[in-house]
C-alpha cells in the first residue's frame, strides 16, 4: 500500500464520461464521481445521506426497474456526485441489481467505489470487497456498525484491514456520524490521485484453471494494452460472462481501455 502522491494524475478524473451518459448519469456539475457499494443492512443508505445531506435525488437506472439514488457534496473545493449502488453479495451479475453494480463499476469507472461493510459481520462482506478490487484500483472500505461491533465485542483493526486490503479503511458508525470525516479525506485523496492505492488480489488459483487465465490474459493485454483489470475479464470470459463477451465483440471494452490511462498507472 502507498499513499505517495502522483502528480501524474493529481486532479484527474479517471471515469468514463461516455459511459456514464449511457448509465444515465449527467456529470454537467460535477468533477468527481463516486460508487457507493456494499451487502444488503450494512447500513450504505446511513452513509449515504451521511455524505450527501439533502442533496440528493432518485430514479431508476436506464432500462431498469431497480432504483437508483444519487446525491452530491463538496470537499476540498472539488464537486463530488454520490451515486447509491444496488445492495449486492456480489458482482457476479447473477441478478439484475448486481448487473447494474458492476456495470457501473466496470464501465462507468467511478473515481472511486465506496464500499460499506458491516464490522460485525466483516467475514460474509470481504467477499464483495475483494470483487470491487479485482475491478478497480481505486476504492475505500468504510467499516461501519462500530458502534454495534463494540457493543458485542468485537475488535477490528481498521489499521490492519487497510494493511491486508491495500486500500484505506474508515472506521464508522454512520448513524453517530463518526468517521464521516475520515471517509470524505480518504475519498478526496484517492479521487485526486493523492493516495494510490495497491489493492490485494487473488492471483493463484488451481494449475490448469491458472494456465488458462495467463494464455487468455496476455491475449487481452495485448488487445486492449491499458486495460488495468485484464485478469479480471479474463475469469469473466472464461466463465461465459454474456455482458463481458458482448462488450468484447462490440468494441465497448476497447472504449474503457482508451479512458484507463491515468489508472493503469496508479
Amino acid at each position: 500500500m502507498s499513499n505517495t502522491p502522483n502528480a501524474n494524475c493529481e486532479d484527474c478524473p479517471v471515469h468514463n464520461l461516455g459511459n456514464l451518459t449511457k448509465l444515465g448519469i449527467n456529470m454537467s456539475q460535477f468533477d468527481f464521481v463516486v460508487a457507493l457499494a456494499g451487502n444488503p443492512n450494512t447500513g450504505k443508505s446511513t452513509v449515504f445521506n451521511a455524505l450527501t445531506g439533502l442533496r440528493q435525488h432518485t430514479g431508476n437506472w436506464p432500462g431498469k426497474t431497480v432504483t437508483r439514488a444519487e446525491g452530491g457534496f463538496v470537499y476540498g473545493n472539488k464537486r463530488f456526485k454520490l451515486v447509491d449502488l444496488p445492495g449486492t453479495y456480489s458482482l457476479l451479475s447473477t441478478s439484475t441489481d448486481e448487473e447494474v453494480a458492476r456495470d457501473f463499476i466496470l464501465f462507468g469507472q467511478p473515481d472511486v467505489t465506496v464500499i460499506v461493510v458491516d464490522a460485525t459481520r466483516l467475514e460474509r462482506n470481504l467477499n464483495l470487497v475483494l470483487q470491487v478490487l479485482e475491478i478497480t484500483d481505486r476504492a475505500v472500505v468504510c467499516l461501519n456498525l462500530m458502534d454495534e461491533a463494540k457493543r458485542h465485542n468485537i475488535d477490528v483493526d481498521a489499521r490492519r484491514l487497510a494493511k491486508d486490503l491495500g486500500v484505506p479503511v474508515v472506521a464508522a458508525a454512520a448513524r453517530q456520524e463518526e468517521g464521516i470525516p475520515d471517509l470524505l479525506k480518504y475519498i478526496y485523496e484517492v479521487a485526486t490521485g493523492a493516495y494510490v492505492c495497491r489493492p490485494h488480489r487473488l492471483e493463484r488459483t488451481a494449475p490448469r484453471l491458472e494456465k488458462a487465465i495467463s494464455e487468455l490474459t496476455a491475449k487481452i493485454m495485448n488487445e486492449f494494452p491499458n486495460l488495468p483489470n485484464s485478469r479480471w475479464i479474463a475469469l469473466r470470459l472464461l466463465e461465459g460472462d454474456q455482458k463481458i463477451i458482448d462488450a468484447v465483440k462490440s468494441g465497448e471494452l476497447e472504449n474503457l481501455s482508451r479512458n484507463t490511462t491515468i489508472l493503469s498507472v496508479a
